[in-house]
């Protein structure tokens, strides 16, 4: 049997770990710290993520710890609606689209994972410092907690080590240092009385201004009865934030929405309520040519990380693990079966990377805001259309692998919901 080993616990490699036993492997993964905790805010799992849940036969257990995604509605800064759309199978989508605490769904990835494979399929306190190969095996340098060092070997070795990745940084030392993209982020929950439908996302403000993404990823949170709100909000900045987990204030934040008014939302103390704010540099890793070297290839944000936008980077990881554990299933030389993997998903992967850069759907609140000079305005359908929003989300979904219901038989996929402000 094939000897594989994976660097990295975090949702790409228990993912891929999870999916290879399924093929018949017994992969171990090697993680640098000494204890998985559920660390982190939301994750947005679109309707092709919880497919994969449903294949890991994790489904119910999946939506035991998230929330039903039901509606996303885009507002301008004031507040004004621009458009709406369904989600999931409210969309008419074969699967549901979910909300969930990324750390919570880690820990559930986690103890399935050791439940499946056993106690010693994942080795904690393990930090990768680099690999060298021949043609039939890896070794990889692994220094543990207590400052001890080994040497492992695998028939290959699979790199879920993140967007800091020590092998990526190896494999490709021309592009190893990410890029600090000029904008900047703050994360943050709220524990508070649910809003809208209970699953509402909420996309808010003008892009080049500052851009405020609000849903749900808890209901009754250990047990309070109130919902767990997560909210991200990004603002260009000339200086670069240096560190990961930098605390934020609500202070620099409250200003960019001071004149935000949703019906369904009092957005101003949903910031003032929330718990620990974090900032985070918005980095940009340039697509890679390739993610194999020999027996050793990247996935996740070792090989792709993109802009949090759209929801896919944590779903487009879990789907490497699928793809992945199919080639190596079914191609007998280890390094062929990586380079097949290669061929079905970096061009497209990369696709969707670029695709983030530019904004993906949430360009319509750039369009209005450029339309209306960053003005109210009287009647939306005077400034976008429904006919158009449509043909733009139309493009995106169908661009990441989950195209809409209806749109290619010509029905209408978004609408404007009872709040919105038209006069048609």
């Amino acid at each position: 049997m094939t000897d594989i080993a994976i660097i990295g616990a975090g949702p790409a490699g228990l993912a891929a770990a999870l999916r290879l036993h399924q093929k018949g492997f017994r992969p171990r993964i090697y993680e640098t710290v000494p204890e998985l905790r559920p660390l982190g805010v939301g994750i947005d799992v679109k309707v092709y993520g919880t497919k994969e849940f449903q294949e890991l036969d994790l489904f119910e257990e999946f939506r035991a710890i998230s929330v039903d995604a039901r509606e996303s509605v885009f507002y301008n800064k004031y507040g004004q609606e621009i458009y709406a759309e369904l989600c999931g199978t409210h969309m008419g989508y074969l699967h549901e689209q979910r909300f969930v605490h990324r750390g919570v769904l880690q820990m559930l990835m986690y103890r399935t994972l050791l439940e499946r494979l056993g106690e010693d399929s994942v080795v904690l306190g393990a930090r990768t410092l680099g690999y060298h190969q021949d043609g039939e095996k890896v070794t990889l340098d692994i220094e543990h907690i207590d400052g001890s060092t080994e040497q492992i070997t695998a028939d290959v070795v699979i790199a879920a080590d993140g967007i800091k990745s020590v092998v990526r940084r190896q494999m490709h030392p021309e592009s190893a240092d990410p890029v600090y993209s000029g904008i900047t982020m703050w994360r943050g929950t709220t524990l508070m009385e649910p809003f809208g439908t209970g699953g509402t996302i909420l996309h808010i403000g003008a892009p080049q201004i500052s851009s405020m993404i609000v849903y749900p990823i808890a209901d009754d949170w250990q047990g309070s009865g109130k919902t767990l709100v997560n909210w991200v909000v990004e603002a260009t900045r000339d200086e670069s934030v240096e560190d990961w987990n930098q605390l934020g204030s609500i202070e620099e934040i409250l200003p960019y929405y001071d004149r935000t008014e949703i019906p369904i939302l009092d957005v101003q103390q949903m910031l003032r309520d929330a718990g620990e704010v974090y900032l985070f540099p918005l980095i940009r890793h340039e697509p890679l040519d390739t993610w194999v070297d020999g027996r050793v290839v990247l996935i996740g944000d070792a090989a792709h990380a993109m802009y949090p936008r759209g929801g896919n980077g944590a779903c487009q990881s879990i789907v490497d693990g699928a793809a992945l554990a199919d080639k190596l299933a079914t191609i007998e030389d280890p390094h062929e079966a990586l380079v097949a993997f290669e061929a079905q998903r970096l061009a497209m992967v990369n696709g969707i990377v670029l695709s983030h850069r530019g904004e993906g759907y949430e360009v319509i609140r750039r369009m209005v805001e450029e339309r209306t000079n960053g003005e109210p305005f009287e009647d939306i359908e005077d400034v976008l259309p429904l006919a158009e929003a449509d043909e733009i989300f139309s493009k995106y979904h169908a661009l990441v692998g989950q195209p809409r219901p209806g749109h290619e038989a010509g029905a209408a996929t978004g609408f404007r919901t009872e709040y919105a402000q038209t006069a048609r």
